[in-house]
């Protein structure tokens, strides 16, 4: 049993069903708003291209993706910040994925607004810069070439 906030089993729904129960609930401009679930969310990217793409296609995805941070809803900056990186572990576990972003968000609601669709249909409610990213880098990657998760922060261990 995988509990949520208020003890039910949500094991047996994925999180794209949970988030569209969520949207027709609380409405969209609830679920998109700043304040909606307020707390450290995390939104990790990561790419598989496809063998036609080029370093310098590559860095504009790069330069594309990191220049999202600085998108605005109602005049003010949401993303708090994002990080890139290559692959570089060891592990053999990389399923041939080859780049990573990690996207931090004070809320769900702000995540909800960057991400848009599939969840988020009407364009007043989510980010058209992060909507064009995507038009923009659909086509440079391999085929089930991205993955996508997302957590809200419920601990962090720090330390030296």
């Amino acid at each position: 049993m995988i509990p949520n906030a208020k003890g039910a089993d949500v094991s047996s729904i994925s999180a794209a069903q949970r988030l569209n129960d969520e949207l027709r609930a609380v409405g969209v401009e609830r679920f998109t708003a700043s304040d909606y679930k307020p707390g450290v969310v995390r939104h990790i990217v990561l790419f598989r291209y496809q063998d036609t793409v080029t370093a310098a296609q590559r860095q504009e995805i790069t330069q594309r993706f990191l220049s999202l941070q600085k998108s605005q809803r109602n005049g003010a900056r949401y993303i708090v910040s994002i990080d890139e990186g290559l692959q570089s572990s060891g592990e053999k576990a990389d399923q041939g994925l080859q780049q990573g972003f990690l996207v931090t968000f004070r809320s769900e609601g702000d995540r909800n607004f960057y991400v848009g669709q599939p969840i988020v249909a009407d364009p007043n409610f989510y980010d058209a810069n992060h909507q064009a990213f995507k038009d923009f880098v659909g086509p440079l990657l391999a085929r089930q070439g991205v993955l996508v998760f997302d957590y809200t922060v419920d601990q962090t261990a720090s330390g030296a």
